[in-house]
């Protein structure tokens, strides 16, 4: 059986929300308070979260019992540097790693289990969420892929990664996956 380990990246430092992004008020949580409840309801081994930016204010927002956390002291430096402290933490004594964001609402745990249902069949394949044909978080990754994770550089995560390995991964049937980005993002998310 494979073990995965789900990390939550939530170290930016949420500049073009203009407020400190994890910690806005969602479902009686907070956006990372939500994506935390829904990672705790999947069948994932553990699940990390990694911060950074704000790290003290935000860590005292969480109320997730089974979660760990993974300092990302290089966060100004985008997405990878998170994926990269995150790979760093686990890659000993997991599988597989399933990375999602800390805003992305309407992520359920269903959709999590069936990612990693899909990469236990297919344990060589990156399985990914399909945005519009393109491949995006959601997305979990097979060990055999750390050490390419651990290259990243930017704040584009793990997209050109993507982009230039189509080969090699699944794409999801995924329906209404939003980030939420800006005031306008999140007034939209809470007004519906």
């Amino acid at each position: 059986m494979q073990k995965t380990a789900i990390l939550i990246l939530a170290a930016g430092s949420s500049s073009r929300m203009g407020t400190i992004k994890q910690i806005l008020p969602f479902k009686n949580t907070t956006l990372l308070g939500w994506s935390l409840k829904i990672a705790e309801q999947s069948k994932a081994n553990d699940i990390f979260c990694i911060l950074g930016a704000n790290k003290n204010v935000v860590e005292k927002s969480i109320q997730a019992n089974g979660v760990h956390f993974i300092t990302n002291t290089n966060y100004k430096n985008g997405l990878s540097s998170s994926i990269i402290a995150g790979i760093l933490h686990i890659e000993k004594k997991y599988d597989s790693a399933l990375i999602m964001l800390a805003d992305q609402p309407n992520i359920s745990s269903p959709y999590l289990d069936q990612l990693m249902k899909i990469a236990q069949e297919n344990p060589e394949k990156i399985v990914a969420s399909n945005y519009n044909e393109k491949a995006g978080v959601p997305v979990i990754f097979p060990k055999k892929y750390f050490n390419d994770l651990k290259m990243l550089e930017g704040d584009n995560g793990a997209k050109i990664f993507l982009q230039k390995n189509t080969s090699k991964i699944i794409k999801m049937p995924s329906t209404n996956l939003i980030d939420i980005d800006t005031i306008k993002d999140y007034k939209k998310l809470t007004d519906s």
